[in-house]
C-alpha cells in the first residue's frame, strides 16, 4: 500500500509525544533503575508514583510510574498546541465511534482519554505544570544524562492502518519497511515534531509499547551507561547494542527496566521539518535497515513487547519476517 500524502492540515494539531504511564511491580526498584541508574529526575512522588522528568525538560514529567499488580502500559500521551485544540480532538474521535472521556490527572489541565484503531489508550492536554530549568545544573546529571523524551515504537498488527489512522491526525512518516510480495509495510517511523519519530509502527502481535525512547548528548554517554550496568547489577537488562542504526541513523542501546519495559537510549538522527520531505524506502531483506553496525537484533527484540492495560493484542497476518539473529 502507498505511503499516503502528507496531511499538513490535521482536524486539530499535535505538537509532539508527552509521556507514558508504566504500571510497575516494584517503585523502589524501578526507581533504582530510572533515576539512580538512567538518571531521569524526580519531580514528585508518593507510595503510588513517581514522577520523572528527563534534563531538558520543562513539563512536570515525561514519564510516571504507577505501582500495580500488572507490569501494564496505561496510556501514551501527545501534547497539543493550544486549549482550543482538545475540544476539536474530542470532536473528531466521537465522529470515528471512539470512546472518549474527561480524565484527571496530576499536574496536567484538561485532559482527553480516548483509543487509536486497534484500542491503544492515548490521552491528549495542552497545559503540564512548568518547572524551572535544570538543563545547567551540571551536578544533577548522572548515569546516562538523558536530555528529553524522543519517541515511543509500538507493535500494530496492520502497520499500513496505524499509518492510515495516525496520517489523519497529521503524523508524517520519514521513514518504511515494505514487504515486496504483498506491498504491506512491515514497518513506519512517523513525526509531528521534525526529529525522525514521534511514533513508530512494527508488525507484530499488538497494539503493544515496543519502546519508549530517551535522547542522549553523545554516544559516549551510551557506553557510560554500558559500564555502569555492567558493574551495578544490570548487565542481564541490556537487551541490544550499542549500535547505529540504518533507519534514523541513531546510535542506540536498548535496556529493559525491572518489569521488562524496553527503553531505547538513543542519540544523533536528523531533522525532518520540511512539510515536502520524501520518506525513505528500505529493502526489509536489508540487515543493515535496523543495524548499519553492530550485532544484529535478538528474537527477543522482535517477540517481547508490554501490554497496554485492558487492550487484548491480536497477532499480525503479515508473513513477512526479517533478518533474526539466532
Amino acid at each position: 500500500m502507498p505511503i499516503p500524502a502528507p496531511n499538513l492540515y490535521p482536524p486539530f494539531n499535535i505538537i509532539r509525544l508527552s509521556h507514558a504511564v508504566f504500571g510497575v511491580k516494584d517503585l523502589a526498584a524501578s526507581r533504582a533503575f530510572y533515576v539512580d541508574t538512567l538518571g531521569l529526575q524526580v519531580t514528585d512522588e508518593d507510595e503510588e508514583h513517581i514522577f520523572l522528568r528527563a534534563m531538558e525538560e520543562r513539563g512536570h514529567h515525561s514519564l510516571v510510574l504507577r505501582k500495580d499488580d500488572t507490569a501494564e502500559v496505561r496510556s501514551l500521551a501527545f501534547k497539543l498546541f493550544d486549549e482550543d485544540e482538545l475540544d476539536k480532538a474530542e470532536a473528531w474521535f466521537r465522529g470515528k465511534g471512539h470512546s472518549v472521556e474527561w480524565v484527571e490527572r496530576a499536574y496536567q489541565g484538561r485532559t482527553l482519554r480516548t483509543h487509536d484503531c486497534f484500542g491503544m489508550p492515548i490521552e491528549f492536554y495542552f497545559q503540564m505544570d512548568r518547572l524551572p530549568p535544570i538543563h545547567q545544573q551540571y551536578a544533577l546529571y548522572n548515569g546516562v544524562k538523558p536530555l528529553r523524551i524522543d519517541h515511543f515504537n509500538a507493535f500494530a498488527s496492520n502497520v499500513d492502518t496505524a499509518v492510515a489512522f495516525y496520517n489523519e491526525m497529521g503524523f508524517r512518516v520519514t521513514e518504511y519497511t515494505e514487504d515486496e510480495e504483498t506491498g504491506r509495510l512491515w514497518a513506519a517511523w512517523t513525526h509531528r515534531k521534525g526529529g525522525v519519530h514521534d511514533i513508530a509502527f512494527t508488525n507484530g502481535t499488538g497494539p503493544r509499547l515496543h519502546h519508549t525512547a530517551f535522547w542522549v548528548p553523545t554516544p559516549l554517554n551510551i557506553i557510560d551507561l554500558c559500564d555502569l550496568m555492567a558493574t551495578t547489577g544490570y548487565v542481564a537488562n541490556i537487551e541490544r547494542g550499542p549500535g547505529r542504526h540504518g533507519i534514523s541513523n541513531a546510535f542506540f542501546l536498548y535496556v529493559l527496566d525491572p518489569d521488562g519495559h524496553r527503553i531505547e537510549i538513543y542519540c544523533s538522527d536528523y531533522q525532518t521539518v520540511d512539510p515536502d520531505l520524501e520518506p525513505i524506502k528500505w529493502d526489509l531483506k536489508d540487515p543493515q535497515r535496523q543495524t548499519l553496525w553492530g550485532a544484529p537484533a535478538p528474537r527477543s527484540w522482535f517477540e517481547h513487547g508490554s501490554t497496554f492495560q485492558g487492550v487484548e493484542p491480536v497477532d499480525s497476518d503479515l508473513a513477512a519476517t526479517p533478518i533474526i539473529a539466532p
